[in-house]
């Protein structure tokens, strides 16, 4: 057998560790920042830290979390809370059935893709796909469950550390923290995309979240998701339909 087919313990720990220093990167960089302006934001909604941490850890996804919180200041029903970060988590359902397939081999453990799939957030899924092509196959699930895992507990231990020192920012300081997320988000996508349906999902996203935000502020996200990804889908589709007629 080769190495790329039947690999020894130091091969995957090895690339475990070389995903640990994605930690160094632009991405993981921003979103740490923007954990600081998170932390900011539940300091002054005066949430535990401890439970800030645990929140962090379990919920991981950034925008999850603002949702959860702005769900306990409002005094909503658990349940509500429960269906909202449901919602907003279902995005990511699409990035683990794209990522999953490039990272598997044959001899990949279930319970072990269950696992990493936890780690699978926006920055994660968008540095695993610029680099894992770069990475042997055997190779990749280390490669990513070393920069997931440890871009999380980073994150945990950051948000304990800062929670204390943050509350004293101003707020447009914590805002514009927290501003370099979704900022990051948009252009990381826009540059790895390798679709057109894509870029007609961003800019149709982009008018639509305006749109929703001024008419229907409780459900815009919901519904700039819903309505503005199926048009761009359709757009996409009936355009590769004129092209295979000509």
């Amino acid at each position: 057998m080769t190495a790329e087919t039947a690999p020894d313990h130091n091969s995957h720990t090895h690339w475990f560790l070389i995903g640990m220093r994605g930690l160094f990167s632009l991405p993981a960089i921003i979103l740490m920042l923007s954990f600081v302006g998170f932390a900011a934001f539940t300091a002054e909604a005066k949430i535990p830290v401890g439970q800030v941490m645990f929140m962090t850890g379990m919920v991981w996804a950034l925008p999850a979390k603002v949702i959860l919180v702005g769900s306990m200041l409002s005094g909503a029903h658990i349940a509500t809370a429960f269906l909202a970060v449901t919602l907003s988590s279902v995005r990511m359902m699409p990035m683990v059935a794209a990522l999953i397939p490039e990272i598997r081999t044959s001899r990949t453990p279930t319970w072990l893709l269950l696992i990493v799939s936890h780690f699978v957030a926006i920055t994660a899924w968008v540095f695993a796909m610029e680099h894992v092509r770069d990475v042997p196959r055997y190779g990749r699930v280390a490669f990513f469950a070393g920069f997931g895992i440890t871009l999380t507990l980073t994150n945990i231990v950051l948000v304990g550390l800062v929670y204390g020192a943050v509350s004293e920012f101003p707020p447009i300081v914590s805002g514009c923290l927290f501003f370099l997320t979704p900022v990051y988000f948009l252009t990381s996508i826009w540059i790895s995309a390798r679709h057109r349906v894509i870029y007609w999902a961003l800019g149709i996203g982009l008018a639509f979240g305006y749109l929703f935000a001024v008419i229907a502020p409780e459900y815009d996200i919901l519904l700039t998701g819903i309505i503005g990804g199926t048009l761009a889908w359709l757009g996409e589709r009936m355009l590769r339909q004129r092209e295979g007629k000509r």
